[in-house]
């Protein structure tokens, strides 16, 4: 499903019963895993466009897409210096930083249930002392 449909999708489901589904219209505009680990690298403070293209790994297209749409929103704000070379940063505004308990709820439920997932183990309690805990929660420790 692409993410027009998704949103396509979540809207009809959030105005069929004629009532407004804050679940819903929230899924439509961080549901989407890129627009999650912006909001989780935007987190700690501003970030340029080349730091989190490396912090994510989404390609450059797509980064331009969601922080356009996150700029579209207001939940991002975007900082251009009067340097040579340009230097832009992205900034969570105070409605991007109001969806960050939503990321550390994220985080946490992964941390707590899908980590032994991700390191092939059969329970959490393995994982805990497993040797990929480091890789898996690497990205996520620092955010």
């Amino acid at each position: 499903m692409t993410r027009e449909t998704t949103k396509s999708a979540l809207s009809h489901q959030s105005s069929r019963s004629g009532q407004f589904c804050g679940v819903a219209r929230a899924a439509a505009l961080i549901g989407d895993v890129w627009t999650i680990l912006l909001i989780r690298d935007l987190e700690n403070g501003p970030r340029r466009f080349s730091e989190l293209e490396a912090s994510t790994g989404i390609s450059p297209r797509v980064l331009t897409d969601r922080l356009r749409e996150l700029l579209a929103r207001g939940m991002v704000t975007r900082h251009m210096f009067n340097e040579i070379p340009p230097r832009v940063e992205y900034t969570l505004t105070e409605k991007g930083l109001a969806a960050c308990p939503v990321v550390d709820a994220l985080r946490a439920y992964g941390d707590a249930w899908l980590m032994s997932d991700a390191c092939g183990k059969s329970d959490q309690a393995d994982a805990q002392a497993s040797p990929c805990d480091a890789i898996v929660a690497t990205p996520l420790a620092n955010a």
